[in-house]
């Protein structure tokens, strides 16, 4: 019976931690080597590095014309 308890922890555990990379994986706000570069983030320094993420990314924003006009 505590082999089961032990595995369903374990199983939650790793559901938990997948989260941030699925979430990074499918979302719009990076792409390409920078994506990548936030999913080894995250797989080495877990959630502090996605918590950054929401925060930071993306970390090249392109400059908005001078004369945009806002709608």
């Amino acid at each position: 019976m505590e082999a089961i308890f032990a595995f369903l922890g374990f199983l939650v555990c790793a559901v938990i931690w997948f989260i941030p990379l699925l979430l990074i994986a499918v979302s719009d706000r990076t792409s390409g080597k920078e994506k990548a570069a936030w999913l080894l983030a995250v797989i080495f320094i877990t959630w502090f590095a996605w918590v950054f993420y929401l925060l930071l990314a993306p970390l090249k924003s392109e400059p908005r014309s001078r004369y945009q006009r806002y709608s």
